[in-house]
């Protein structure tokens, strides 16, 4: 008997196993906690993305000479 025969009787009995265990206040924090940590990874891929698409434009911008000053030399600037 594997994993491949449980069906759907099956899967119905753990989840009330598991309901029971842990109650329904402690299964519906834990799935909070679960939807902000794909919300934080969502997140981070697309500020992943953001800067991988800065470094090829700065690249870009080396490669035609048109660099544009770094934010620490416009920062320098300001002071």
């Amino acid at each position: 008997m594997g994993l491949g025969n449980i069906g759907l009787p099956g899967i119905l009995l753990i989840a009330i196993v598991v309901l029971v265990l842990f109650g329904r206040g402690k299964i519906s924090s834990l799935m909070g906690e679960v939807g902000k940590g794909i919300t934080s990874f969502k997140k981070g891929v697309a500020d992943g993305d953001k800067e991988a698409e800065a470094d090829k434009a700065a690249a870009r911008d080396a490669a035609s000479g048109d660099e544009a000053p770094s934010k620490t030399e416009t920062d320098k600037d300001r002071a």
